[in-house]
């Protein structure tokens, strides 16, 4: 006799167990969010984005569910009370056994997986919801249906999210009603007769011509969608679209709503013929109409005479893309560059040369490492970035980047979790440089450095708790009177470092057990309710990076890839520039952003990357956004306040985005013109700058953004440069962002170049007039001015000497190569100067070793066919223009060193004095000998009894002059020539 083993109660334990997991672990989530939210004050945001998922999840779940569910309970109580007796219903009884065990189970739990499969899916449209929901008018209407742009850009997506969904619906409810008839008996596959019972006719004849009817919607819908149709003509509709697809499209839609009269007729004629029929029809009208008809025209028709049919809608697409991209205000100047350097020929430009910027952001990294990392735990970005400060009343182009802590570089054995996130917390200050001057050894000359901060930006909060390289969380905060637990910085006090505890109001108070558990929860870390050094006064600050704060407050946007750092009213700001993007708006040629913002420095640096958010067709820099490097608060102001598309998401999520009048002018002298836009504006702009619609179908006069030269080992874009210049026509020089072209195809010379005004505005907070100003010069299109591949191409095999080095510049590298040095060509700028485009590059040369950092060595400079290098600018555009430029760089002083001048000597001091110049010139002849054979160390030697001579010149001559010329050395080091002058 056997025992059934009953059902012990461990299987349901553990499944109510993992339930309860999952619950606690999903509410967990859902309070720390609202937690974080209310801690920067965007509660709305998550509760706006959380509801509106909800409801599109409940609704997308409820009726996709109801519908299946409808499905199934129909099938089977319409069955037939006799199933008929056919071999085919007596093969499915078998079926209906095995199924009847499960049926209700499976009539509950189809539906609901269905439907959260469904519910899912909506409730990704929320951002499709939201903009069709709070829609504003564009206040222009499309060419072809005269209807306002809006309607495309919201109203038209939502509509075929709605048809794809309903369709989507109905064939899973007709798959689940045809499937239980079948099984039940109410559909027959096999005998004579009729195959279906009336009620199961009914049913699905309903479903079908619902199903039918919703496609007729989708046909009407398709006329529109034309209007973002991407071809490789155009994005938009073409001759053969207005004059055969739209009309058969709204013939289909008319054909579909027989069809599915003929479904529902059905009903009643008790025969499937007619709707087969009707079904049949439709297809053959589909394939004939809707695919031969269209290929008849665009063969026989709009080919042989294309580029006449096609006029019409190519200058329609033209027109919009330009719109579309902020192209239409673009200001075009034909430019007849000269190719011939003369003396004096920079004399116009004595404004511009000053503020040519010599140190390239994306090689000095290593350099500002070596010098002011200080610690192994701080950090700088692969590429640094570029900023304006005002400075002695003047603006200065500036390099900048933030100290971060990089919990990599702590020592191994020092790694633990209190360590990880409660002691290491922070990075600490700035370090800038001039852009346009060079130090002693060719490194930057820092106006702002060192830990603490010295320099001349003031005092500001140097603590960097939110950064790019910010820990993932870091615990913070302790009682009044406690012992510092942070480590701050290093000193030089006995302890060798600076202990600090967290006085802000950043991140998200975790002092109750209930928030401590929840964090545990959601780090799986226990170490939240049992480490000391979690206490009441405890703050958590997690999500740290520029970027992840303003996408999770504005989910919305589509953020640049590259925030950068400001100080601005006492503390340190991360600046990131805010898209609003759409690909739907009409005859906009459509564009993968992805690849538009691609270029060498994305491609080498993790600290800056490219967008990826597919193809879009319109693009708007709509919102400026901070991120406060101390407590981590997010502000996002109105920058583009006619952008339709920032309106509706401002209608959407009222009260986030501060009207523009609330920049202070602090942070309005540092706003820019974002990269990753005018990078956007540059690929399309290649091609559409073309304006008139016959030459724009040829595409002769097409162009391309160059190979960044500088990158031998791939093929990437040259990325735009920020410079101060003036272009023809401007009055002074201005913050600019800049780019060049090349024709389409094999020639490598330059076919344009593009500037835009960057500088947002200045210290009244008021946004400059000619701010977003972009102006284009055209080359003559049999223009041989070299483009940056041939510049570069010259450079590298050039064989012009300097007298500065008495070597030529081929055995200058040459040198440094084989000395076992690394040689780094800098970022190649090209300025619309002296007539001409003037190219200028720094070289920078880095020694063997682990600690080696790249020093900028020399400048080359080139204009038309002639090119020259010195170790400083000015002196390459004195080589390059005959001895004298006309304008004098900014480097001057700096990297070559001042001219000093004394009193001449008397008595005794005469003898010291003629000592000193005899040793002058015996320490610059060794240095020259050193330079020609290569030996760097001895040319350095050489250097070091050279500079003691002239202070020894200088001392012994108290009372006339003595001026004693300095000659610029490799390194950039001050150094002097020996051609002291005495006067009485």
């Amino acid at each position: 006799m056997g025992f059934r083993r009953s059902r012990g109660p461990l299987v349901p334990t553990i499944a109510i167990l993992v339930a309860l997991a999952v619950l606690v672990s999903i509410a967990a989530g859902i309070w720390t969010d609202v937690l974080w939210f209310s801690s920067i004050g965007f509660t709305k945001v998550y509760t706006t984005e959380l509801v509106t998922k909800v409801l599109l999840f409940t609704v997308g779940f409820i009726l996709t569910a109801a519908l299946v569910a409808s499905s199934l309970v129909i099938g089977y109580r319409a069955r037939p009370v006799y199933a008929p007796v056919t071999p085919q219903q007596q093969n499915l009884d078998q079926y209906r056994e095995a199924i009847e065990p499960l049926r209700r189970v499976a009539t509950i739990g189809i539906p609901v997986v269905l439907g959260f499969l469904a519910g899912t899916g909506a409730a990704g449209q929320w951002k499709t919801f939201l903009l069709w929901r709070n829609s504003v008018s564009f206040g222009q209407k499309d060419p072809q249906f005269g209807i306002d742009l809006s309607f495309f850009v919201f109203t038209l997506p939502w509509l075929r999210f709605v048809l794809g969904f309903v369709t989507m619906m109905l064939i899973m409810a007709l798959i689940a009603a045809a499937f239980t008839h079948y099984v039940y008996g109410g559909v027959q596959l096999q005998g004579r007769g009729e195959r279906t019972t009336h009620a199961a006719r009914t049913h699905l004849a309903v479903l079908l011509a619902a199903l039918v009817l919703v496609r007729a919607g989708s046909y009407w819908v398709d006329r529109y969608s034309l209007l973002t149709k991407d071809s490789p003509l155009l994005t938009g509709i073409k001759y053969t679209d207005a004059h055969a697809v739209m009309p058969t499209k709204a013939i289909l839609a008319v054909a579909s709503i027989m069809t599915a009269a003929l479904f529902i007729a059905s009903i009643w004629t008790r025969s499937w013929r007619l709707p087969i029929i009707g079904v049949a029809l439709l297809t053959v009208t589909a394939v004939v109409v809707g695919g031969i008809y269209p290929a008849l025209i665009q063969n026989f028709t709009v080919k042989p005479s294309e580029k006449q049919k096609e006029a019409k809608y190519l200058d329609r697409s033209i027109k919009a893309t330009r719109a579309a991209y902020g192209l239409d205000g673009v200001q075009v100047d034909d430019y007849k560059a000269a190719t011939t350097a003369t003396r004096n020929q920079l004399r116009d430009d004595t404004d511009t040369i000053p503020g040519i910027r010599l140190v390239d952001p994306n090689v000095v990294s290593p350099t500002f490492k070596q010098l002011q990392s200080v610690k192994s735990y701080y950090a700088f970005p692969d590429s640094l970035d570029v900023d304006r400060y005002r400075l002695d009343g003047k603006e200065n182009d500036t390099v900048i980047a933030v100290r971060e802590l990089d919990l990599d570089g702590v020592p191994a054995n020092q790694r633990n979790w209190i360590n990880d996130h409660t002691v290491y917390t922070h990075g600490f200050g700035v370090v800038a440089a001039y852009g346009n001057r060079r130090g002693d050894d060719g490194q930057p000359v820092f106006y702002e450095k060192d830990i603490p901060p010295t320099g001349t930006l003031g005092n500001f909060e140097p603590r960097i708790y939110f950064g790019e390289k910010s820990p993932a969380y870091s615990i913070v905060g302790a009682p009044k009177g406690s012992r510092p637990l942070e480590f701050d910085y290093p000193d030089n006090s006995a302890a060798g470092q600076k202990n600090n505890t967290y006085q802000g109001n950043g991140g998200v108070a975790i002092g109750s057990f209930m928030r401590r558990a929840a964090y545990a929860i959601k780090y799986r870390e226990l170490k939240f309710l049992l480490s000391n050094a979690v206490n009441d006064n405890s703050r958590l600050l997690y999500n740290r990076q520029p970027l992840e704060r303003v996408r999770k407050v504005a989910p919305w946007l589509t953020l640049d890839g590259n925030p950068y750092p400001a100080v601005v009213g006492g503390r340190v700001q991360w600046i990131v520039d805010g898209y609003t993007t759409s690909a739907d708006y009409p005859y906009s040629r459509l564009q993968d952003i992805d690849n538009a913002t691609s270029d060498s420095v994305t491609e080498t640096s993790s600290a800056v990357r490219a967008i990826s958010t597919g193809q879009i067709n319109y693009i708007r820099n709509s919102v400026k956004a901070t991120v406060d490097a101390f407590d981590g608060s997010v502000k996002l102001y109105t920058w583009d306040d006619k952008d339709p598309v920032l309106k509706a998401w401002s209608k959407a999520f009222s009260g986030t985005v501060r009207p523009m009048s609330e920049i202070s002018g602090d942070l309005m002298s540092h706003l820019r013109y974002p990269e990753d836009l005018f990078k956007v504006q540059r690929m399309m702009l290649a091609r559409y700058h073309v304006t008139d619609a016959d030459s724009f179908y040829g595409g002769q006069d097409f162009w391309r953004v160059p190979n960044d030269p500088t990158e031998e080992n791939a093929a990437v874009y040259q990325p735009p440069y920020y410079l101060t210049l003036a272009m023809p026509k401007q009055s002074s020089p201005s913050f600019s962002l800049t780019t060049t072209f090349q024709p389409t195809g094999d020639r490598e010379v330059l076919s344009g170049f593009l500037a835009v005004d960057a500088n947002a505005g200045s210290e009244n907070g008021k946004r400059r007039d000619g701010y977003g100003k972009l102006r284009l010069l055209e080359l003559p299109r049999d223009s041989t001015v070299k483009g940056p591949g041939q510049v570069a191409n010259d450079i590298n095999s050039s064989n012009v000497s300097s007298e500065a080095y008495a070597l030529t510049l081929n055995q200058f590298l040459n040198q440094s190569r084989q000395s076992g040095s690394r040689v780094t060509m800098g970022n190649l700028l090209t300025l619309p100067v002296g007539g001409g485009l003037l190219y200028v590059q720094p070289i920078y040369v880095q020694a063997n070793g682990p600690s080696s950092y790249p020093l900028s060595r020399a400048t080359v400079v080139a204009f038309g066919d002639k090119l020259a290098w010195s170790d400083t600018l000015t002196g390459a555009l004195d080589g390059l223009f005959g001895g004298q430029s006309g304008a004098q760089a900014g480097d001057k002083g700096t990297g070559s060193g001042p001219t000093t001048t004394t009193k001449p000597p008397t008595g005794s001091n005469a003898t010291a004095l003629d000592q000193a110049l005899k040793d002058i010139q015996s320490a610059y002849d060794d240095g020259r000998q050193a330079l020609k054979d290569g030996d760097f160390a001895a040319y350095g030697e050489a250097q070091k009894r050279l500079n003691d001579a002239i202070q020894r010149a200088v001392s012994a001559a108290p009372q006339g002059s003595v001026t004693v010329t300095p000659t610029p050395s490799p390194s950039g080091s001050a150094t002097a020539t020996p051609s002291p002058t005495t006067s009485k």
